[in-house]
């Protein structure tokens, strides 16, 4: 079996527990088990929680005393424990409990698996470049198929999702323990745990640029996660006018394109950043982001699911047009001394603090819009997408930088390690 084949079996994997959930999960404690927009929120804030600090507090242990592919399988194996136990709770506080140990087994395990491809690739004399975004992809992939499988098992409003996630863990798991050797790199300049968190970069909140920039990359965090997470119950809402079309029946599939056109708008990115800069790159993310949410107010499974469709292929554009375009901005900002900790900084703002504040009042939000467990999910949507909107004119009339353009081409090793850094 070939190396390249072993990483594209251990990424595929790595996305495929993901896939089981994250998507699904919304719908499951909200429609099977009636818990609150708010409960369900706190829930998946969790990732931004587990964010904040544990891919560094890991980072430091694979760094200098424990091979990160050991580490990966134990992170797995707990994450698998977590998980089935998870399948058989009820009570919003136990999922909680749950749901965040586990979000701190599992999202460390992220940039384990990236390590563990690069210096794998980097050892085998192949270049990180040219074949680690086939083999990348395919995490993609995993994801979907996952999605995929639950949505045609209908396991959406089931536990057996989890179930399903345990399995593919305890599996990626034994798998780690068997991949190539990356043990320590002892050599290296041994990074404490405030840099590996970021913490070096804090000197750019200095430079009135930056710090607008991050602070927006923040406010844009928190849009990341809500139709994730509230998509699908969304979606479910619908059984009773439209209990026979596509996009109540299999909604899996349905919000699976968001992670298609992801893969596809990835490609565009050089040309749209070299073309007309940063600013309006991100300008075209934000504004993508009001479609995103407006189209779910005013679509549904009918007539207007063309609409949802649409919005599905716009989440590309939303989402690779701000997360890795502004990954690559910080980058060609900084000092070469402090450009990772600047990347776990821009992290922490999106997938860390974002993220948590996102998800914590999308779900105040919904609980207002919601009476008699019946939700106004066209008032809902429509103030994510006027939030959006507010956060587009002030990023217009605050944000300056400079066009950048052409600049971008020689940080396509960059783009590379940004995009394996995200979710799919």
């Amino acid at each position: 079996m070939g190396i390249k084949f072993r990483l594209t079996l251990m990424v595929f994997l790595q996305y495929f527990i993901w896939g089981s959930w994250l998507i699904s999960l919304g719908s499951y404690l909200g429609n099977s088990l009636h818990f609150s927009g708010s409960q369900i929120g706190s829930i998946f804030a969790t990732m931004g929680i587990a964010s904040m600090f544990m891919p560094g507090l890991l980072g430091i242990l694979a760094d200098r005393w424990v091979n990160a592919e050991r580490l990966m399988g134990t992170c797995h194996l707990i994450g698998s424990v977590l998980l089935f136990s998870a399948a058989s709770v009820t009570d919003p506080n136990a999922m909680y409990v749950l749901i965040l140990l586990y979000a701190m087994s599992y999202m460390p395990t992220i940039a384990l698996s990236n390590t563990v491809s690069y210096y794998t690739l980097e050892n085998k004399g192949l270049d990180i470049i040219s074949n680690f975004p086939p083999i990348r992809v395919w995490g993609t992939i995993g994801f979907i198929a996952a999605m995929w499988v639950v949505d045609l098992m209908k396991w959406g409003l089931s536990p057996t999702q989890l179930y399903l996630a345990s399995a593919a863990a305890i599996v990626l798991a034994l798998y780690s323990f068997t991949m190539p050797s990356c043990p320590p790199l002892k050599l290296t300049r041994k990074r404490n745990f405030f840099s590996s968190l970021g913490f070096d970069a804090f000197v750019l909140f200095k430079q009135r640029k930056m710090a607008i920039f991050f602070i927006f990359t923040m406010l844009l965090g928190a849009a990341l996660q809500v139709t994730n997470t509230f998509g699908q119950s969304f979606l479910h809402d619908f059984g009773t006018l439209y209990s026979t079309s596509f996009a109540v029946v299999h909604p899996g599939l349905l919000m699976s394109i968001s992670q298609i056109s992801e893969t596809l708008f990835i490609l565009t990115i050089p040309f749209f950043l070299n073309r007309f800069g940063i600013k309006k790159v991100i300008l075209i993310s934000i504004f993508a982001w009001v479609a995103r949410f407006a189209l779910f107010g005013i679509g549904n499974p009918g007539e207007g699911l063309f609409l949802l469709i649409l919005s599905m292929i716009i989440y590309g554009i939303a989402f690779d047009f701000f997360l890795i375009s502004g990954s690559l901005y910080v980058e060609t900002e900084t000092e070469p001394g402090i450009r990772g900790s600047a990347q776990g900084l821009f992290m922490i703002m999106a997938n860390g603090i974002g993220a948590f504040i996102g998800a914590t009042v999308s779900g105040k939000v919904i609980d207002f819009y919601t009476v008699s467990e019946v939700k106004d999910w066209r008032s809902i949507w429509f103030v994510f997408a006027g939030y959006a909107m507010i956060l587009a004119i002030a990023f217009l009339f605050i944000f300056r930088a400079k066009t950048n353009r052409g600049n971008f081409n020689s940080n396509t090793q960059q783009l590379v390690k940004s995009e394996a850094n995200l979710q799919p």
